[in-house]
């Protein structure tokens, strides 16, 4: 079986540097964008199994993003991890209203992170466990 593919969204490449390298140590293959245009045409190449997203991209927030990925049928499935350093008391709401699986505020706790990353990756390649 092929690792899951999960996209890396974050304009801070430090970040992306850092998640890639810790995804990769976990068995995940990863391919990045850093904008809000990157990231829906890097999702439509790529088919990734998660996205990891922040919320404050340049060329659209990640809440552009969420919506775009939810109204484009191919990528609607993907589940979305978002994990900004944006205040959650403003924004996970929002953002879990919008599609995504989870919310985490950066900085993150690494084991945390990759518990949910596994649990939503199994949850989508599970048959009638993702909510329509």
């Amino acid at each position: 079986m092929s690792k899951p593919k999960i996209l890396i969204v974050d304009d801070d490449p430090d970040l992306r540097r850092a998640l890639r390298l810790r995804l990769r140590a976990n068995n995940y293959d990863t391919v990045h964008a850093q904008d809000g245009y990157t990231a829906v045409a890097v999702a439509q190449k790529e088919h990734p199994d998660l996205i990891v997203l922040d919320l404050g991209l340049p060329a659209g927030d990640g809440f552009v993003v969420l919506d775009r990925l939810q109204n484009i049928d191919t990528l609607a499935g993907i589940p979305v991890v978002v994990l900004t350093a944006r205040d959650p008391q403003n924004n996970e709401e929002r953002a879990l209203k919008g599609g995504a699986a989870a919310f985490f505020q950066k900085p993150v706790d690494n084991a945390e992170l990759l518990d949910v990353l596994r649990a939503s990756l199994t949850d989508s390649r599970t048959p009638g466990l993702r909510p329509s």
